[in-house]
């Protein structure tokens, strides 16, 4: 017996005053009402109604039944009001994993703002390349930056687009002379992000930069400093090459040849019920994300 459907089925009765308008209220046969009504007071071992043909009265024990059926009911109404608006609320502590370049130069303003429209949030945020098992670790959201997503029991959402630059400081061109064609980068120094999931800084023709000098470095934020001292040529991300080729610092070589693009993933563990907190922060990425990368080639 579902024993508070049975009782709201009870109080209906009495608050209707018969089980025929109790039925049809309750979407239920008058039969199947009469047989919930038998089963309560056989389960409880007393008469509840006192019924005739023609009335029906609450017996004794039907009366304090009734009151406490009253009491119980709405406090758990209440009850149950309460945690659907707490579930709804963005609150607790959003365990964030992201890669340490992106998140310094475009969330970093943006996770402020977010936090700002959410003061009952706590973020507790780790910054690795690495690519990572964002479960394993605890972790509410991963966001990454690749070109392509192995398959994966998570969910990922797409929300924005990086452009890929190849890029060289002035200093090292005027030394080393701008390559014109891909073939001519085999004779420059090339210096590689060696987390990308690439890579050739030109996959489109295989080995263009064969029998080159190659640097492998894990950061793009040290690879956009190595190239700005001239120590080579390499691909960043627009985010990282555009403000440095504005300040004159690099110059965008090839452009025709463009590095295969990166995507940005917000990726969280499957869910039927998606905590309040990663879908707040998901849909917020995905509606301030692809403007703040407009901004960049």
């Amino acid at each position: 017996m579902d024993t508070f459907s049975t009782m709201r089925a009870f109080r209906r009765i009495v608050e209707l005053g018969g089980l025929a308008r109790a039925a049809e209220d309750l979407g239920l046969s008058s039969a199947g009402l009469s047989k919930q009504l038998r089963a309560l007071e056989a389960h409880l071992d007393t008469v509840l109604l006192q019924r005739t043909t023609r009335s029906m009265s609450l017996t004794e024990s039907g009366r304090a039944y009734y009151a406490d059926c009253c009491r119980i009911l709405d406090e758990l109404d209440v009850l149950e009001q309460s945690m659907r608006q707490q579930s709804q609320r963005v609150t607790g502590r959003l365990r964030l994993n992201a890669p340490l370049s992106f998140t310094l130069s475009i969330l970093s303003p943006l996770l402020a703002e977010f936090l700002r429209d959410y003061p009952d949030l706590q973020l507790d945020l780790v910054m690795e390349d690495r690519l990572i098992d964002a479960v394993a670790h605890g972790f509410d959201l991963s966001i990454r930056l690749r070109s392509s997503l192995d398959d994966s029991t998570l969910i990922a959402r797409r929300l924005a687009t990086v452009k890929q630059v190849l890029c060289a400081a002035p200093s090292y061109l005027e030394q080393n002379g701008e390559p014109a064609t891909l073939d001519d980068l085999r004779r420059h120094k090339i210096l590689i992000y060696s987390l990308a999931q690439i890579q050739d800084i030109v996959p489109m023709q295989e080995n263009a930069a064969a029998g080159s000098e190659r640097s492998r470095i894990n950061n793009s934020l040290l690879l956009r400093d190595m190239l700005v001292a001239g120590l080579g040529i390499g691909a960043l991300p627009s985010f990282l090459a555009d403000p440095a080729i504005a300040r004159g610092e690099l110059r965008r070589i090839l452009p025709a040849f463009m590095d295969e693009p990166r995507h940005v993933y917000a990726v969280y563990p499957t869910s039927r019920h998606l905590q309040p907190k990663v879908k707040a922060f998901v849909e917020f990425l995905g509606r301030r994300l692809p403007s703040v990368m407009n901004d960049y080639s």
